[in-house]
């Protein structure tokens, strides 16, 4: 399986393999898995399972059979174009070729052939110009399988050219070591790896290739399993330091001073979280709620426990804006209880101190915040990433609580757990992106899990609406007149836009010469020459938040004050800016997603996503959490320039539907990429996982990590299974896979 596919296929067929679908070894092409499958038998159609979903732009290959072929001399200019009028199940297109009139004895009427190429609408039909092809003879069929594999391909390498190098592997190929052991595939029914990797290339049956699948699968989700709970024996390996509660600490006290009573999801919680705390078991929680479900409070509730053991907590934030955010709300919760040796401390002696550390403070004031967290002196530091950085000493660290764990990933996990010492401390993972439990189980399956399922009272549904500015203009007119209506009230209002500016993106996006006088005039959505459709938003860059607002200024929002917030401004100007809009003195911030988590400001009421459809689900959930968080109502727009009818469109309209967090979290996985979710996400690399799906295959992962329980109880670094720590490595890289060395 590792042997380079130079030396399998020759130079000829692996280069194209490794330069365009980045295939080195024949476990790489044996990996990549067919997309879906065309029964060959059925002479008339093409028999997949569910009729082929065209999207314009969309490289597809597919079977058809010519119903007639046509010629004719072009009318405008010099030319010849052929057409073939195709037939693919329940699906017609068009093959259209120019200056190549003999096409028309290639694709007599009746001839069967596979055709490759990008799809496009063409006078209200489908299309696909000069597409390749390779026709389907009887020698040819005989050739073929039952189900004639379709490969994720490129214009480049075809489907078919992929197909031909799979099975050229697979008649040199040795039987493979299969790394699961004979009892493990009997109880649970499961094929031989090398029959598997067979079958699920060359299937002539749907029940061979369910076989295969499944069997398939069943290693990802086995592979993945034995990482995660590997990596909880290694984080559980160390004792942690015992917190034990006091009724006489700063955590009493602060719950005697709370202004609202704690929901009964949050009481839960905490004495759960409290209880693991008092022992030497390592806490690992994974404490997940929705947006406004009270998990600051809960974190801090959690935090207070440590300090009363003399002990310090840590809290990571993603960014230096959401650092300084948490640091501020920390210490107006705390009030006296977090302003130990000043003036105005709690005057009973229960005090602490809240430090924020972050990578730009100025050399006087990180040296302050260093030696706080040397010393001691902070019970509570508060920061980025920098946190765990080499250089910055605790005088006893016992918890670290991580906000927004997506924004981080496991190798911070585990950098915080191995910080030198006796003991390794607690660590609560904080998300406001509530996901399935089977999801949980496969990205967080080292950590056990809480879940905050009930909003604290006085919390205001967010009324959700798609603008689809280019269809219906007058609706985003309606929008900034809604903005002005607002702020008479004496509310604020945030617009969020994708990309900082002509400098760069937020994120990296990519910068571009767009300005917001399109969304002040949005232009005509209306079909182009020969009925072919505008492209959507992707086809122009980003709007920007240094050119939207200068706009909105000096047009729809002139006379109200706004101010400007994104990633690359200095610290104390974000922080400054952020103070403002939270003590009422901006009526509109216009921003990038600095403000996506923990920003907190009860006073806005209205929020105005622009170029909506470029965010993700999960992140338009995320943003529109930031209204609704006082007494008014509250709403939030999410506008688009995506045609009517588009897929872009109806994602937003099901989202504006959805205002649950659990099944927005389904809806994010139904139109992401699971490969994102479950692969370069937590690792950075290639996805080790193709087949698994969180959706799909809940009952199957529950199985396999009831199995790799057992395994790794056993045998913790897989030394007497040689061929399961190999598996591992395939699924979740060598990096990832490095604790089986450290256990």
């Amino acid at each position: 399986m590792e042997t380079s596919l130079l030396t399998a296929l020759g130079d000829k067929t692996a280069r194209p393999l490794a330069r365009q679908l980045e295939l080195h070894t024949v476990g790489d092409l044996l990996r990549h898995y067919p997309r879906r499958y065309i029964e060959h038998s059925l002479v008339t159609h093409s028999s997949e399972r569910e009729d082929q979903r065209f999207r314009p732009g969309e490289h597809v290959t597919l079977l058809g059979t010519v119903e007639r072929v046509t010629g004719r001399r072009m009318r405008h200019r010099k030319g010849h174009v052929t057409e073939a009028s195709v037939t693919a199940g329940t699906q017609h297109f068009t093959c259209t070729f120019f200056n190549q009139p003999y096409r028309e004895r290639d694709l007599a009427a009746g001839t069967r052939a596979l055709f490759s190429g990008d799809v496009s609408r063409y006078r209200g039909g489908w299309q696909l110009t000069a597409p390749e092809f390779i026709v389907l003879g009887e020698g040819r069929s005989a050739d073929l399988p039952g189900l004639i594999p379709v490969y994720p391909a490129t214009r480049k390498l075809r489907s078919w050219v992929i197909m031909m190098a799979v099975r050229q592997v697979l008649d040199l190929l040795d039987t493979p070591e299969d790394p699961l052991p004979d009892t493990l595939r009997a109880e649970h029914g499961l094929a031989d790896l090398g029959d598997a990797l067979r079958r699920v290339h060359l299937a002539d049956t749907w029940a061979e290739q369910a076989a295969a699948r499944r069997r398939l699968v069943w290693d990802e989700a086995f592979g993945l399993q034995l990482a995660m709970v590997g990596r909880r024996a290694g984080a559980t390996s160390r004792p942690a330091p015992a917190c034990p509660r006091r009724d006489d600490g700063i955590a009493a006290a602060f719950d005697a001073r709370l202004p609202f009573a704690l929901t009964g999801a949050q009481r839960a919680v905490g004495e759960s979280l409290a209880d693991v705390l008092a022992t030497e078991v390592p806490l690992n929680r994974l404490l997940q709620g929705d947006v406004g479900s009270g998990k600051t409070v809960v974190a801090l509730r959690t935090m207070l426990q440590v300090v009363d053991a003399g002990r310090q907590a840590v809290l990571l934030a993603p960014t230096e804006v959401l650092a300084a955010q948490h640091a501020r709300s920390l210490r107006a919760m705390l009030g006296p209880l977090g302003r130990a040796g000043e003036l105005d401390a709690d005057p009973d002696g229960h005090a602490t101190r809240v430090t924020l550390l972050t990578g730009s403070l100025g050399a006087k004031a990180r040296r302050e915040a260093l030696l706080d967290a040397q010393s001691g002196a902070a019970g509570i530091v508060v920061g980025t990433h920098a946190v765990i950085q080499q250089g910055v000493g605790f005088a006893d660290l016992g918890l670290v609580v991580v906000d927004e764990q997506h924004r981080f990933g496991v190798h911070q996990r585990d950098e915080l757990r191995s910080r030198p010492g006796a003991t390794t401390p607690h660590v609560l993972v904080m998300t406001a992106t509530p996901i399935p439990r089977t999801v949980a189980l496969t990205l967080y399956g080292d950590l056990d899990t809480s879940e905050l399922d009930e909003l604290p009272a006085g919390r205001q549904p967010i009324a959700t609406t798609a603008v689809p500015a280019a269809v219906r203009p007058r609706w985003l007119d309606r929008a900034w007149e809604r903005v002005h209506e607002e702020v008479a009230a004496g509310h604020q209002v945030y617009v969020v836009c994708p990309r900082i500016g002509e400098e760069g993106g937020e994120e990296g996006d990519e910068p571009g010469p767009r300005t917001a006088a399109d969304l002040l005039d949005p232009e005509d959505p209306g079909a182009g020459e020969d009925g072919e459709e505008r492209p959507e938003t992707e086809s122009r860059p980003p709007l920007a938040v240094t050119e939207v607002a200068p706009m909105l200024a000096e047009g729809p929002l002139a006379g109200l004050r706004l101010e400007v917030l994104h990633g690359r401004m200095p610290a104390d100007e974000k922080d400054a800016v952020m103070r403002a809009f939270g003590e009422g003195h901006v009526d509109v911030l216009v921003a990038t997603t600095v403000i996506e988590v923990g920003v907190d400001v009860p006073n806005a009421t209205m929020m105005i996503i622009l170029d909506a459809d470029r965010f993700g689900v999960s992140q338009l959930h995320q943003l529109r959490g930031r209204v609704g968080r006082g007494a008014a109502a509250s709403s939030c727009l999410f506008v688009t320039d995506a045609a009517e009818g588009s897929p872009a469109l109806e994602r937003l309209e099901r989202l504006a539907a959805t205002p649950d967090g659990f099944d927005v979290a389904r809806l994010d996985l139904e139109v992401r990429d699971e490969g994102d979710v479950l692969g370069a996400q937590q690792s950075g690399r290639r996805s080790g996982l193709h087949m698994l799906s969180v959706l799909k295959h809940g009952d199957l992962l529950a199985e396999a990590r009831e199995e790799a329980r057992a395994v790794v109880a056993a045998d913790p670094t897989l030394a007497r299974h040689p061929g399961l720590a190999g598996l591992v490595r395939s699924v979740v890289g060598d990096e990832q896979a490095d604790f089986l060395e450290r256990l």
